[in-house]
This record gives structure tokens, C-alpha cells and sequence, in this order.
């Protein structure tokens, strides 16, 4: 004997339970590419670190120029920027710090290259007076005139690592972003916070003179802002 089947009016073929779900139709699709960014910075460690964040809405690209000096680093975005033709990038982010061994020469070069590219319109997430700052300040907070040695001491502490003979490789600096984000310890909105509270008390000095400070903060927040949550 044939099954029997159900009819179905006509006008309810429209409803909503009588429709077949797409499975071909996921929620990232329905995501815009909304901004593209270029990340232009002098180390393995900041482009592996910025490549690390889980950005969804947001279409990144770091380029890592390695060791030159702060103007030059400038001058060689403006080169990349000139030198697109198709592409056309909704920011640009210069990311560099000052050593300040190098003395007035290294001041100097410092200052004139946050000047310039922000007179291109490029945003600058310098750091006074090493990247390294960044990542210290998701433990502890400092208002001392440290060196870059001062802090690869303590992430040594943290990491429990020879911060430079391990931790500029490339393996340690692939899953830093990781490290940090797992650790108990770690706390990327202390981190925000804290930078935000030594660029205040900082930001009325000549660049060069602003120790500590790390804007690093802003294109964390920017990255933050279309990561996955």
C-alpha cells in the first residue's frame, strides 16, 4: 500500500517551517570586509605578534622592513603606498621604538620620523623605549625611565625563558600572542589600561622624551574592535 503524503497549501509553502535551511549559509559570510589596514614594523617579533590577532572583519597586512632607522622606516612605507596601483589601504600603521643607547642621533630620528608620518596620515604605535613595554605591562604597571634590558629581564621571569636568546625567535614569537592571552597572569586590559594611563601622564613631552610610553595600546584596540570574540 503507498505511504501516504501530506499536502500542503499553497500558501503555506512560503512559511517558515516548510523552508529547507541552506547549509552552504554560514554567519561569516555574512560579514563584510569592512577596512583594510597595512602594518609596516622593524621586527619579527611585532609582525608575528600582530599577525597573531583573530581579526575577522578586518583585512590585515604586516610587512616586517626589519632594522633601519625610524625615518627610513617611514620613507620605505610611503614607497610601498606609492608603488599600489589596485590596492588602496583604509590605514597605515608605522610601529617602531627608540633605543636609547643610540643617543641624540637616535632622538632625533625618533622624533622626525612620528612628525612625517603623521603628516602622510599614517598612525604611529611607537614605543619608548622598546616594544618589549607592551608586553610587560600585561603584568605590572611602570612609570620608571626603564631600558629594553630592564624588561627582557622580567618577561625572562615570566616566561620562564632567556628572553634574548629565545624569546626573539621565531617559534617563541609565532605563539606569543597565545602565551599572553593564556596566562593567569596576563592581562591584555590591564595591559591597555596601564599604557593608556603612562601616555597621559607622558604625552605633553617631546616623542623622544616620553619614557615609558607605548601606543602600541591604540592598534591593539583597532585589532580588538574586529577580532572574534
Amino acid at each position: 500500500m503507498p505511504k501516504k503524503t501530506k499536502s500542503i497549501k499553497v500558501s503555506d509553502k512560503a512559511k517558515a517551517w516548510n523552508r529547507k535551511k541552506d547549509p552552504g549559509i554560514y554567519k561569516t559570510e555574512s560579514i563584510p570586509i569592512r577596512n583594510t589596514i597595512l602594518i609596516v614594523c622593524e621586527g619579527q617579533t611585532e609582525q608575528l605578534y600582530f599577525e597573531s590577532f583573530p581579526v575577522l572583519s578586518l583585512q590585515v597586512k604586516c610587512i616586517n622592513l626589519k632594522g633601519q632607522s625610524k625615518t627610513k622606516l617611514v620613507e620605505s612605507t610611503q614607497s610601498i603606498i606609492e608603488s599600489l596601483v589596485d590596492k588602496k589601504y583604509d590605514e597605515v600603521w608605522c610601529v617602531f621604538d627608540m633605543d636609547v643607547k643610540q643617543g641624540q642621533k637616535e632622538f632625533s630620528d625618533f622624533d622626525n620620523a612620528i612628525v612625517k608620518a603623521n603628516s602622510l596620515g599614517y598612525k604611529v604605535a611607537y614605543s619608548n623605549d622598546s616594544f618589549e613595554l607592551w608586553f610587560f605591562l600585561h603584568y605590572s604597571y611602570t612609570d620608571t625611565k626603564n631600558l629594553r634590558g630592564y624588561y627582557y629581564e622580567e618577561l625572562s621571569k615570566r616566561f620562564n625563558i632567556n628572553y634574548v636568546e629565545q624569546g626573539k625567535q621565531y617559534s617563541f614569537c609565532q605563539k606569543l600572542y597565545k602565551v599572553l592571552l593564556e596566562d593567569k597572569g596576563s592581562s591584555q586590559t590591564h595591559a591597555i589600561e596601564r599604557a593608556k594611563k603612562i601616555f597621559e601622564v607622558n604625552k605633553h613631552l617631546p616623542f623622544h622624551k616620553q619614557n615609558p610610553v607605548t601606543k602600541v595600546y591604540e592598534l591593539v584596540e583597532k585589532l580588538n574592535e574586529n577580532s572574534r570574540r
